[in-house]
């Protein structure tokens, strides 16, 4: 496989609060991870920075992810790239040694930046340097120069306070309702969504695809399957877990999980026993 993160539309979920890794104790043993978050005056639009680092390897180690709702810039050697949701999944192969350093946006955190709809980056990589002109290429150098981690974040920082971010209260409706997605299960229709928010489900749509990138409906049964994957490990009964998150039978909850993760529920199960420590 190339170098270069790509599609991985097959591509399976793991029981970790990691989630959206794919087999994150095998990749922990390969690579350090951490988050680093930003400052007060960045902090309505940046989630966290993450920041992985691997040395010495003597194989190559595909990670591959799972996507969130989010916006996410990369700063690693060879990629350079802000990437809209990424509706199925994408992976990142290393070799010797290296590290990357990433910023990953609050939902409707990158709108300032882009001034303009998050839904024209959608499924799309973006060259930092096409995004920025000619201050993004700069910071690319600034980070991959930089050997000190924390030193690298703090370049990114300057970067993006310097373009002059301004306070959106829509982005902020946005973050909080794709936070009350991914924190209440409860939440399992877009019309649930839209009465909570005080919003039509036409308004609730243009709202996620605005700011967001992606609507609501594919957000719910994204932090839904997560919610999935996680459960299965915990010897859940699949009826008892299909009527929690809102399906209408443990068929349907089947149907959509192999869909999405790549295998049915109880063969990601048995995968399970054999990834955890």
């Amino acid at each position: 496989m190339a170098d270069m993160m790509s599609r991985l539309p097959g591509a399976r979920l793991v029981e970790t609060r990691q989630r959206g890794w794919v087999d994150p104790y095998a990749g922990l043993a390969a690579f350090d991870y951490s988050r680093r978050y930003p400052s007060p005056e960045l902090s309505a639009y940046v989630e966290h920075f993450w920041v992985v680092t691997w040395t010495d390897l003597d194989e190559p180690y595909e990670q591959r992810i799972v996507s969130h709702p989010t916006v996410n810039m990369t700063i690693v050697r060879d990629f350079h790239q802000i990437a809209g949701v990424i509706r199925g999944g994408f992976s990142y192969t290393m070799r010797g040694t290296g590290r990357a350093l990433g910023t990953r946006f609050r939902p409707g955190g990158f709108r300032t930046f882009l001034g303009g709809p998050v839904s024209q980056l959608t499924g799309r990589f973006v060259r930092i340097g096409e995004m920025f002109a000619a201050s993004g290429p700069a910071l690319v150098e600034q980070v991959l120069a930089e050997p000190d981690a924390g030193a690298a974040v703090a370049h990114v920082e300057r970067f993006l306070l310097e373009l002059g971010p301004e306070p959106d209260p829509l982005a902020e409706e946005a973050a909080a309702l794709v936070g009350m997605v991914e924190d209440d299960v409860s939440v399992t229709r877009v019309d649930e969504l839209a009465d909570r928010a005080g919003r039509s489900m036409r308004s609730l749509q243009r709202l996620f695809r605005d700011y967001v990138g992606i609507g609501p409906k594919w957000v719910i049964r994204r932090f839904r399957l997560h919610e999935a994957a996680e459960r299965v490990h915990q010897g859940l009964d699949l009826a008892t877990l299909a009527a929690e998150l809102g399906y209408t039978d443990q068929a349907h909850l089947t149907r959509d999980f192999t869909a999405a993760v790549g295998m049915s529920p109880a063969a990601y199960a048995r995968l399970g026993t054999t990834t955890r420590p």
